[in-house]
């Protein structure tokens, strides 16, 4: 009897697990596709250099001169750099989706809906993909620290963390990206709604100045934006004693959530690109 009902389990999980080895390969395929793309446009790292340097040198310097910021034991471009970090990830990630106005413009995106790939899985392979293009922005965020002298946790395990909220943040908005593409399906629109969207989410955020400063309903608004938990678990790994106000579970824990309803709802209206 025992046997007659191990074969029966051994076959559904012989199944699951070839299912999900199958998924695993085609997100893998699909991101490694997209980071193939990166080889041929090496410039792209270089002008993701301009929007932290911009932000630390100047801006930093400039409100560090600003008193009674209540940023506690940190300098201000200590308490910053995390944030800035998060705004490159953010301002590469949120204009990702226009990649796929133009894979459906070339004819590219209609041979990946007729892959043996679930939607699921193209649209977390894009998603993944974003966030390793983004770890750029980390190497230079790090560099510029060396050169300004701006105390960072330099601890492997550190290190890693950060690189691993990268990815994740940036797949979380990269992934918002998609779905915007999928509803305005033009290239000006989107990028209309790209301009419209960034600031909001920025300023909405911990990103430049910490909750306590900002009025009771953008508190409110900043603790429903997935921007606060990436800053403030960078900020925990980032800083030499750092600290997470929420906690790093519920950091992480809330930037899973967000990549999981973001990519259910996009998966869903991927294939109305093509129509």
């Amino acid at each position: 009897m025992s046997c007659g009902l191990g074969g029966p389990r051994n076959g559904w999980a012989d199944v699951a697990a070839n299912r999900l080895l199958a998924f695993g390969q085609h997100v893998w395929a699909v991101t490694d596709s997209e980071i193939r793309k990166l080889r041929h446009d090496p410039w792209e790292l270089a002008t993701r250099a301009v929007q932290p340097v911009l932000w630390l040198v100047v801006f930093g310097h400039v409100m560090a001169r600003v008193r009674g910021m209540p940023t506690g034991e940190l300098s201000y471009l200590e308490f910053m750099t995390p944030g800035i970090l998060a705004q490159s990830v953010l301002f590469v990630a949120i204009f990702y989706g226009i990649s796929v106005i133009w894979e459906r413009d070339l004819g590219i995106l209609q041979k990946y809906l007729v892959s043996p790939a679930s939607r699921t899985a193209l649209v977390l392979g894009k998603g993944l993909s974003a966030g390793v293009r983004a770890i750029s922005g980390a190497v230079i965020v790090y560099l510029l620290t060396v050169v300004m002298e701006i105390r960072t946790n330099l601890h492997p395990l550190a290190i890693l963390g950060v690189l691993g909220l990268i990815v994740l943040g940036s797949a979380v908005f990269s992934t918002l990206s998609l779905i915007m593409a999928c509803i305005v399906k033009t290239r000006e629109r989107f990028m209309g709604m790209g301009q419209v969207m960034t600031m909001p989410i920025f300023f909405a955020s911990n990103a430049i100045y910490p909750l306590s400063l900002m009025p009771a309903w953008l508190r409110v608004v900043s603790r429903a934006n997935p921007l606060t938990y990436q800053v403030d678990a960078l900020r925990a790994l980032m800083l030499p004693g750092g600290v997470s106000a929420f906690g790093l579970g519920v950091d992480v824990s809330v930037l899973l959530a967000a990549l999981v309803a973001l990519v259910w709802t996009a998966a869903r209206l991927y294939p109305r690109m093509v129509t």
